[in-house]
């Protein structure tokens, strides 16, 4: 897993451009299938979001959401976007999917057509930051007053829904009728997080009623409020899922105690250099010379250097090597604060600093070492 990466995928440009505006510092990255993908920094941390653009429809964002899940092993896939209301959900407000419908399984029968949906249920953990961002609401500081979350269920065909009293909305409404949205991704990008093991997050802004009242040029306004909208709370959503998956490593399954000792409480593979070995447990010497933190600064300016050293022999390459240096600097920031919440900092600083320079066998030892030793400081 790529610990500090979000997937953000989109079908319209519209929404594309909304979440692009959220991030800073996008460089460009090609599959080799020719997908382009731009990763970029959320603004105000050192959380990174790859996004991209699907197109509109369910298989192009299947193929896509599980392309760039194969590619990234991002921390979670977010879809956002616009969709229409089904129950009368005000313009501008945004619906997170519970679950998403694939209403368009079922069997044609002499006495009518009787429904046979697919359906996928958000991840437990997903729906829980999820909630807890809309409780907080600093997510809705960058739109609109009184712009609403809501959660529930979301449809996903291949029709555009314009009309309220079409048969086709008369069945969905009979068959899906808890369903607050409808829209024309979900459940590709759901059934590819399903086979891939990747949690999905659906976050979409409503822009239409889908009721027959959608013209061009409504959609001229409430398109980019409503894409505006569901950017807004996707990259708050992202930038919290990796948080929350960073503090659950920060509980990892290796522990060290006031001696030096680490124990495995995962009966796992633990990779480490050691001193001794006897039976279970492991005697490291492995923490840096001194007591202070002005010996962890020693250590962080060494591992600057190496940096440095890497890129200009060409083994670290501009976007990594700038990345490196941004989690240095929040590292050393962070040793100034003599607080738990600054020695979180600093792990996690360290932690992301080793998923960059992983590749790199000298660096990657020396940053674990730190990792245990910043571990060990009561």
């Amino acid at each position: 897993m790529t610990d500090d990466l979000v997937v953000v995928l989109t079908a319209l440009n519209e929404e594309y451009k909304a979440v692009r505006e959220r991030l800073t510092g996008t460089k460009v990255l090609k599959h080799s299938r020719g997908t382009r993908f731009e990763v970029g920094t959320i603004r105000g941390t050192s959380y990174r979001v790859a996004l991209s653009l699907t197109g509109k429809g369910t298989q192009p964002a299947a193929v896509l959401a599980e392309r760039a899940i194969q590619h990234f092993s991002p921390v979670a896939l977010i879809f956002a976007g616009v969709a229409g209301a089904l129950w009368d959900t005000p313009l501008g407000d945004v619906v997170v999917a519970t679950h998403v419908y694939a209403y368009h399984g079922a069997t044609s029968e002499d006495d009518g057509l009787k429904a046979r949906p697919r359906a996928w249920e958000t991840a437990h953990g997903v729906i829980q930051v999820a909630q807890h961002v809309a409780r907080t609401g600093h997510w809705a500081r960058a739109v609109p007053p009184g712009t609403k979350v809501h959660f529930g269920a979301i449809a996903a065909g291949e029709v555009v829904h314009n009309s309220r009293s079409s048969a086709e909305r008369r069945w969905i409404r009979e068959h899906f009728n808890d369903a607050l949205a409808i829209e024309m991704e979900a459940a590709g990008v759901a059934q590819a997080g399903h086979l891939n093991g990747a949690p999905i997050a659906i976050v979409r802004g409503i822009s239409d009623p889908a009721d027959g009242s959608k013209t061009t040029e409504a959609d001229r306004k409430w398109q980019p409020a409503a894409a505006a909208n569901a950017a807004a709370f996707a990259v708050r959503l992202a930038g919290d899922l990796i948080e929350e998956q960073e503090l659950i490593a920060m509980d990892d399954n290796t522990t060290p105690d006031d001696r030096g000792t680490v124990r495995n409480r995962a009966n796992g593979q633990v990779g480490i250099q050691a001193h001794t070995v006897t039976g279970s447990t492991v005697q490291q010497n492995i923490a840096p010379r001194g007591d202070g933190p002005a010996d962890f600064g020693t250590e962080l300016a060494a591992l600057r250097a190496d940096v440095t050293r890497e890129h200009s022999r060409g083994r670290l390459d501009d976007a990594t090597y700038q990345a490196a240096r941004s989690e240095l600097d929040i590292a050393d920031e962070a040793l100034v604060a003599t607080t738990r919440e600054g020695k979180q900092k600093f792990v996690l600083a360290l932690k992301r600093l080793g998923g960059l320079l992983g590749d790199l066998a000298g660096p990657a030892a020396k940053i674990a070492a730190l990792i245990v030793a910043a571990k060990g400081l009561s």
